[in-house]
């Protein structure tokens, strides 16, 4: 009886998620949302640890900004790259076939490692100039922690970037599951790291955060073995498909850095504050991240294959469609979890943070923090999806400009709300900003399409 309804549910919900793209969409988004969603039930835990063991302390404050930069590079630098590789490698297989997709992959490969490991060698060597200038508010030795815990997170950019690379191929390929759920071990080992190895102090943090991309690589290596896609590096030349990539990638890098400096500017402004200032943003910001990171993940994950291959096949009037009933369904479900948070926030940090460390002072800070992080919410998936789209259809010079009017605004907003409320002005500035990038980023991709149509009759 069991093996029937297992039976006819799996029938029902192919059924469900086959057909049109809208349906295909929506099965690859809510594959990814599931794994994506106990990754994040994980990694929630691993942040309660962390509140546990660290509360908002200097080597905490250490640890963040370390970890932003690295952060930002491979926001920048890796992850742009699989943005500029995707709608080229899906286009040269859907024209040219499998095989010269897979000679493109090797060949992006290859590119990103080298220019990974260039970019981590300039971070170590130049640290000394920009950590003081991040984080001018540390003292002595905690800038000294800072650039010593620099040094040991920095190869995590090589790592997490090929995984990025493996993972965005895997993804065009349509099989969504695997690299959403695997980045669940590595929190788990992170967190029995954290219980279990004290006496390392913040570096047992660290060293959950080395262990995790060493574990999504194998298992990414295992599944595109599976469908036949090689790992080991093999080199087929500069050719035109992998120049079409470069071509994309650097106005991506510009425009990646631009937006990824907004989160520099932020932490930065913030460690020029009182101490634990840095902790409470990012406190404050984990908790709101975990559903906008889950709908954004899921959304674009699944949209990107998509949107490629529509453009690829020059399906205009399906693009545009698919994209509106989107936006229209990220309006219907980020609204009422934006009031959930508004109207929850003192609760919600109390119940996940307040506990050893974690006082009752800094349940009061991080809450106020938190709900004006929330606004953010609906505008900035609604960015996300629209920058896919432009990013799909290799216009990503227009993303330079956007992106350089938002950290325009941000800078000033942060520098106006500080002055006003403190260190939530800057939760409140990031919520401003999204709100005016969102509509500036829909305005110009329903253009976009607008035009294709137009030229297309």
């Amino acid at each position: 009886m069991k093996n029937w309804q297992s039976k006819t549910l799996f029938n029902y919900w192919k059924k469900l998620t086959s057909g049109s793209i809208n349906r295909q969409i929506f099965g690859a988004s809510v594959t990814v949302a599931f794994m994506t969603a106990l990754v994040k039930i994980v990694s929630v835990l691993k942040e309660l640890v962390i509140a546990w063991r660290f509360g908002i302390e200097d080597k905490l404050d250490a640890f963040l900004i370390a970890w932003l930069v690295p952060d930002i590079i491979l926001n920048v630098i890796a992850y742009s790259f699989n943005s500029a590789l995707i709608p080229t490698y899906i286009k040269v297989r859907e024209q040219d076939g499998m095989k010269a997709a897979k000679k493109l992959f090797h060949g992006a490969s290859i590119l990103s490692f080298f220019i990974l490991m260039i970019t981590i060698t300039i971070l170590i060597i130049t640290a000394p100039i920009y950590l003081p200038i991040i984080a001018s508010g540390f003292s002595h030795d905690k800038l000294h922690l800072t650039f010593s815990l620099l040094r040991v997170i920095a190869p995590i950019i090589l790592i997490s970037g090929i995984v990025s690379t493996w993972s965005a191929v895997l993804n065009a390929e349509e099989s969504f599951a695997l690299a959403a759920i695997v980045p669940i071990i590595g929190n788990i080992i992170g967190i029995f790291l954290l219980f279990f190895f004290k006496d390392w102090g913040i570096y047992s943090l660290v060293a959950g955060f080395l262990v995790s991309p060493l574990i999504d690589m194998f298992f990414i290596a295992i599944a595109l073995k599976r469908r036949n896609i090689s790992v080991l590096p093999k080199w087929y030349g500069f050719d035109d498909h992998l120049k079409q990539v470069v071509s994309q990638y650097a106005p991506m890098i510009i425009a990646a850095f631009i937006i990824c400096s907004a989160g520099l500017v932020d932490k930065s402004m913030a460690a020029m504050l009182s101490p634990g200032s840095v902790s409470s943003l990012n406190y404050a910001n984990r908790l709101i991240a975990s559903p906008i990171s889950l709908i954004s993940i899921a959304l674009s994950t699944a949209v990107v294959p998509y949107f490629s291959k529509m453009i690829a096949n020059e399906n205009w009037l399906e693009l545009r469609r698919t994209f509106e009933q989107y936006t229209k369904a990220i309006v219907i479900t980020t609204l009422p979890i934006t009031i959930f948070f508004l109207f929850s926030s003192q609760l919600i940090v109390k119940i996940f943070f307040e506990r050893g460390s974690f006082t009752a002072q800094d349940t009061n800070d991080v809450a106020q923090i938190q709900a004006l992080y929330a606004l953010q919410i609906p505008f900035y998936i609604i960015n996300i999806l629209s920058i896919r789209l432009i990013t799909a259809m290799k216009s990503n010079q227009i993303l330079i400009y956007f992106f350089g009017s938002n950290l325009i605004i941000n800078i000033g907003l942060n520098y106006l709300f500080i002055q006003w409320i403190g260190i939530k002005g800057i939760a409140l500035s990031t919520s401003c900003m999204y709100l005016f990038s969102s509509l500036a980023m829909l305005s110009m991709a329903r253009r976009k399409i607008h035009q294709q149509i137009c030229a297309e009759n």
